[in-house]
């Protein structure tokens, strides 16, 4: 526990300062360019993803803490994962990074919120004082300081901040593995079911979430490109925030179960979405379709 305590807030520090350091104020006033797909993205991933998931936490009757897991991907917001799968697959990129930076600062406050209002409505034990204010600051601590910087460093040090970015993400990246590597040990006997309780829910909320993301915004009639950001925006969680919350946070190895499972899953799920909209998009279905 106390390997996850201290380095998987570190991760995700340096996560979101890589974050950071490719976003400019630009990027959030592009939210004006995309009006209609910010706005129904945004609907989605803060109102939407958590009530279907709390649907699908009832029907599958998941234990309280697992269930509080659950929740707590629902509330993540996207993360940079979501950018790479827009841009192989035709998204608008810029709109993933728009949403990506916003999503982030708004999952300073809904993530809390989802996190105690779920732990109160399970009942969950471990974790039972929840995310109180102190711990509500570290998650503003650990997501906003490190973009502001980043954004920062690249306001006065451009061409610094291009160079920064790969090494950041590759030892971002190092770190996670280390600490995840980490909990699988120490949860190595519990593992098998594990994913006998959360494989099947972690799979259909993957699903549900990239079907949602696509079709909610082409319903509105927003354009392709601007629609399969929203997929991979809304589809692809940020499982380290997650992780990062229920181990670090509420120091609960077994919540972090259900975000560590949809990490695996969510490469496969989105990558099949991004080629079944890529072979609509080459047999020519019509735009509004």
């Amino acid at each position: 526990m106390s390997l996850a305590s201290v380095f998987l807030p570190f991760a995700l520090a340096i996560i979101m300062l890589g974050l950071g350091l490719g976003l400019t104020l630009a990027d959030f006033r592009r939210v004006l360019t995309y009006p209609r797909a910010s706005v129904i993205a945004l609907v989605c991933q803060i109102l939407v993803l958590p009530a279907v998931c709390l649907g699908l936490v009832l029907l599958f009757d998941l234990p309280p803490v697992l269930a509080v897991g659950m929740m707590l991907l629902a509330a993540s917001p996207g993360g940079t994962t979501a950018n790479l799968y827009s841009h192989l697959f035709g998204g608008d990129v810029a709109l993933n990074v728009t949403l990506t930076a916003i999503n982030s600062i708004l999952a300073v406050f809904t993530l809390p919120l989802v996190t105690n209002l779920s732990i109160t409505f399970f009942g969950a034990e471990a974790g039972a004082l929840g995310l109180q204010f102190d711990k509500s600051l570290q998650v503003f601590a650990l997501v906003l300081v490190p973009v502001a910087i980043g954004m920062l460093v690249r306001a006065r040090f451009t061409a610094f901040a291009d160079r920064m970015l790969k090494p950041v993400k590759i030892a971002s990246a190092v770190i996670l593995a280390l600490v995840i590597v980490g909990a699988v040990v120490q949860e190595l006997d519990n593992i098998g079911g594990y994913v006998r309780d959360v494989g099947l829910i972690t799979l259909a909320f993957s699903l549900i979430s990239l079907t949602v993301g696509y079709w909610a915004p082409r319903l509105a009639r927003v354009g392709r490109e601007q629609s399969i950001a929203s997929c991979m925006e809304i589809g692809i969680h940020n499982g380290t925030l997650s992780i990062t919350v229920a181990m670090g946070l509420l120091g609960n190895a077994q919540m972090a179960i259900p975000s560590a499972t949809y990490g695996v899953l969510m490469f496969f799920t989105a990558a099949g979405a991004g080629f079944l909209l890529r072979r609509r998009a080459v047999e020519g279905v019509p735009a509004g379709s």
